[in-house]
């Protein structure tokens, strides 16, 4: 693995690590001062406006960044594709944010939540001015980490200053959206280093349409797919409240997904230009060393969430006693329930951004997520309304678990001459069988020490934050030293540089 690609990598887990410190300082904060029945409508709220942004992309960053990244080389050439992508995502901006303001002022149950739905907005209407595709193709993470630890610190900061009370929902909103608006402003002053934007070149629009149109099609399923849950929820509970509890659910996989899905801004740029190079020996290095990864990371958050998902649902939303005066009762469930996705997600991640899209078989993507969508649907009316009508948000959390699982099996078929040997071999089952040890032992310490905490005094969120620090801390240490026992791939070769070093 090359220097740049395995420095990119540290960077990104970096980036990901601090900015998941930062959200799990703001949105425990934002559950105990905004109350379940806020937090739920800021959630479904921002669900809807997450269609009008993967709308107004149409596909836009992941083809931007494999043209890009084919004439990153030529300046001139580099100019013109930028100009292409930014006019024609301006334009689509646009017609998506005049189709959201009509359904707005259509729809009753829209109406009454339309003062946060347009503050939300602000999300999509200045990301048209991001560019960020293109230092993704650039391959500029530093700048990319620096710029947005920076951004997301002062968000922190100003949401714990000024939300304090229900009603500051209004300034938790605008807060949010800013972290995109502050980061446009950076990216357009930085972007210049690198394009011109004179027009020296005609633009080829519509050599562009056929693969947009496929890509927009995959963007608007994986908007569909990724919000129809917490959408579906928030009509089946008219009160929010269970949408707040399977938002803290959520939260607690979002990081780890966060983490892969951040990797692959290292990955997809390197794995279109090995293939386009027909360098299949990198390509498949590529592949296996980011599936490495992944399941060296998800496996055991996985076995750490699920034997610990009272404490951290716990500590996110405020609840430690799990009482219905203050919400998320179902949260810890919820964790457990879909925990299964930080794999099953960020696997397919990897085989649609490293696999399939490099080859141009996109499609084979789309058909998954369209089954998935409608599958998802099924599921969670199924579920949420009919076998848990007194808890929807554990009958949704069941249906997308189980759509996530179908999904990424379909992928794994259509991908198997590339993606057999990355997942399946002897490396992966060494992480495995750690990761289930250390799950027995977290499920056999974490009450003990939890006692322990209690029987000296201290009350439920300090004891829940010392049985969480102390479980991960023996996992970890536990799970390192038998990975390095066994030789795995990620930890021996470490060892070996340092050594060497």
């Amino acid at each position: 693995m090359e220097d740049r690609t395995r420095t990119n990598v540290i960077i990104n887990i970096a980036r990901t690590l601090v900015l998941t410190i930062l959200s799990f300082i703001t949105f425990p904060w934002v559950c105990r001062y905004l109350g379940s029945s806020s937090v739920g409508i800021y959630t479904w709220c921002n669900t809807f406006v997450m269609y009008f942004l993967v709308l107004a992309k149409i596909g836009i960053p992941n083809l931007a960044i494999r043209e890009c990244v084919k004439v990153k080389g030529n300046k001139e050439l580099l100019s013109n594709k930028v100009q292409t992508f930014f006019l024609i995502q301006l334009i689509t901006t646009l017609l998506s944010f005049g189709l959201m303001t009509a359904l707005l002022f259509s729809v009753p149950e829209l109406t009454d939540s339309k003062e946060i739905i347009f503050l939300l907005s602000i999300n999509f209407l200045s990301g048209a001015f991001s560019f960020e595709w293109l230092f993704i193709a650039l391959e500029k993470q530093f700048y990319m980490s620096v710029r947005t630890i920076v951004v997301l610190a002062i968000s922190t900061i100003l949401i714990i200053t000024f939300v304090t009370a229900p009603g500051d929902i209004y300034i938790y909103a605008l807060l949010t959206t800013s972290v995109t608006l502050f980061t446009s402003v950076a990216n357009v002053t930085y972007v210049r280093k690198f394009i011109s934007l004179k027009k020296t070149m005609p633009y080829s629009i519509k050599e562009l349409i056929k693969p947009l149109a496929v890509l927009c099609a995959i963007s608007l399923v994986i908007s569909f797919y990724n919000q129809t849950d917490t959408f579906i929820l928030g009509f089946i509970d008219k009160s929010k409240n269970e949408v707040a509890s399977y938002s803290v659910g959520i939260k607690g996989i979002d990081v780890i997904i966060g983490v892969i899905t951040a990797l692959s801004t290292v990955f997809i740029p390197r794995a279109a230009i090995c293939y386009a190079q027909e360098d299949k020996k990198y390509f498949n290095r590529i592949n296996e060393y980011s599936v490495n990864i992944c399941l060296f990371i998800v496996l055991p958050a996985i076995a750490t969430m699920t034997t610990l998902a009272k404490p951290i649902t716990g500590l996110i939303s405020g609840n430690t006693d799990f009482n219905d005066t203050l919400g998320y009762v179902n949260a810890p469930t919820v964790l457990i329930i879909i925990s299964s996705m930080m794999l099953t997600y960020s696997i397919s991640d990897i085989i649609y951004g490293q696999v399939l899209l490099p080859m141009k078989k996109e499609k084979f993507y789309l058909f998954a997520l369209l089954g998935g969508t409608i599958l998802n649907i099924v599921f969670s009316i199924v579920f949420g309304l009919y076998l848990f009508p007194d808890k929807p948000s554990i009958g949704v959390a069941l249906g997308t678990a189980l759509t996530d699982l179908l999904i990424l099996v379909f992928l794994i078929c259509v991908s198997w001459k590339w993606i057999r040997k990355p997942i399946f071999n002897l490396n992966s089952l060494k992480i495995v069988a750690v990761t289930a040890l250390i799950a027995l032992i977290t499920y056999f310490l974490k009450d003990p020490i939890y006692n322990f905490a209690v029987s000296k005094g201290l009350g439920s969120s300090l004891s829940m934050i010392i049985e969480l620090v102390s479980a991960v801390l023996i996992d970890a240490i536990i799970y390192l030293f038998l990975l390095a026992i066994l030789k795995e791939d990620l930890v021996h070769s470490f060892l070996r540089k340092k050594e060497n070093a």
